[in-house]
């Protein structure tokens, strides 16, 4: 008797588990309620209630508690005191350093690195994971974020950051920069005036810097670039790069006294078909030349001057006459000088660049065995544009030709630099114009 208990009791118990096995397969049935139906509906609240609390393992409330932390994380990052801003350095091109890619790249704040990505598997989530190093800016939402918790930093002390990177000014800031008469300081402690900081020269791009530092001189078309909304329509390459630079230029609040315009030399070896290239040497008056035509085609619109023929394009009235003959001549052939043809006739012919006459080098070298640069007052070369001296040229064709241009005002100090000089001028109501000689 007691074996066949035994049997039978053993037979219930399984019995028993596969009914309950089979009832946590079956979905929750939760019963039907008519409205007004309170004892009804505390049932169903206390299934719910039930559920959640066997879900709890499952990550129910976990997930919730993830999103709270990764909340008060935001602002409260407890690594934003490893982020080194004397390693930063936005001048380069932003391109990851493991792959070359320029989709999604985000900076590393510790070392100064481009690295691409930030889900698991990425080179910024394998980098923070071997190196440490937890906080990344994404270069082009300019959010913050840590990682490898993937969580965004919300916090303004890392204002300055975002603004080093892309900086923008409004009417103030353009006036502080204008007047020239607020100095800022670096993070190494040197002083600096917003628009005249040096440019690095990264192989043989001396000529190029000295092209943008006078560009950035000219008062309209440094406004001009210094408005990012000028221009963001333009989706073209050359232009954005010299207006970052422009911007950077003038940023009140750098990080370093001097700006590398290695992103706009890319620019410019791409859109001159590799004309002019950061590793060769070139002629300064060609690229100024050829990027003032660039920038002019690339900004013009429909009914509208581009910022270039406003800044720099001005008239020169050239007056042309034939010459009487000679005394010689007089006796050989029949001539009135109230023909026509030896009136004087006036015609308008736009300009861009004006050269200056330069005097030639001497003849003889000096003890040193160099020729000895004529040292010549700049106004005094500039004595031609005064509104009263005239220029005359006499061509092959017996013509004589006489050129004018209005008073101008000069409007910008000049350093002289390398073998060529370049000179942005005010021409009264001409604007800006840019004069050219050769001080070799």
């Amino acid at each position: 008797m007691s074996s066949a208990k035994r049997k039978r009791s053993d037979e219930d118990v399984d019995t028993a588990g596969a009914a309950a096995s089979a009832a946590s397969e079956q979905p929750l049935k939760v019963p039907m309620v008519k409205e007004g139906s309170v004892a009804d509906s505390k049932e169903i609240i206390n299934i719910v209630s039930n559920e959640d609390e066997e879900d709890d393992g499952a990550g129910g409330e976990g997930e919730v508690l993830d999103t709270i932390d990764k909340t008060s994380l935001s602002h409260n990052c407890p690594y934003l005191d490893t982020v080194n801003r004397h390693a930063l350095d936005f001048d380069f091109e932003k391109l990851c350093s493991v792959n070359m890619s320029n989709l999604n790249v985000y900076a590393c704040l510790v070392t100064g690195k481009y690295f691409q990505g930030r889900g698991p598997g990425t080179h910024a989530y394998t980098h923070s994971l071997m190196t440490d190093n937890h906080v990344f800016l994404n270069l082009s939402t300019l959010k913050f974020y840590c990682l490898p918790d993937n969580y965004e930093i919300i916090d303004s002390s890392l204002d300055d950051i975002r603004y080093y990177l892309k900086p923008h000014f409004g009417k103030e800031q353009i006036e502080l920069v204008q007047n020239g008469t607020v100095r800022s300081r670096a993070l190494d402690g040197r002083t600096y005036l917003p628009g005249i900081v040096g440019l690095n020269n990264i192989k043989a791009n001396d000529y190029v810097n000295v092209v943008v530092q006078i560009l950035c001189r000219v008062t309209p078309f440094r406004n001009f670039f210094l408005v990012e909304d000028n221009y963001k329509h333009i989706k073209d390459p050359l232009v954005t790069t010299f207006g970052e630079l422009m911007r950077k230029i003038c940023n009140p609040r750098n990080f370093k006294s001097h700006v590398s315009p290695h992103e706009f030399l890319q620019a410019v070896t791409t859109a001159s078909k590799r004309r002019f290239k950061l590793i060769t040497q070139s002629d300064p008056f060609e690229f100024l030349s050829w990027l003032l035509n660039a920038l002019h085609l690339k900004l013009k619109q429909k009914g509208k001057r581009s910022i270039v023929h406003s800044s720099f394009k001005g008239m020169l009235n050239i007056s042309k006459r034939k010459l009487p003959p000679t005394e010689k001549e007089k006796d050989m052939i029949d001539f009135d000088l109230d023909d026509p043809e030896y009136s004087e006739t006036t015609s308008p012919s736009p300009f861009l660049i004006l050269p200056l006459d330069v005097p030639p080098p001497p003849l003889f070298s000096d003890e040193l065995e160099h020729n000895i640069i004529p040292q010549v007052p700049l106004f005094e070369l500039l004595n031609k544009f005064d509104g009263v001296t005239e220029k005359v040229c006499v061509g092959l064709d017996g013509y004589e030709l006489r050129l004018h241009v209005h008073e101008f005002f000069l409007a910008v100090s000049v350093t002289i630099s390398t073998r060529f000089f370049t000179l942005p001028a005010h021409v009264g109501d001409l604007q800006f114009r840019t004069t050219e000689f050769n001080v070799s």
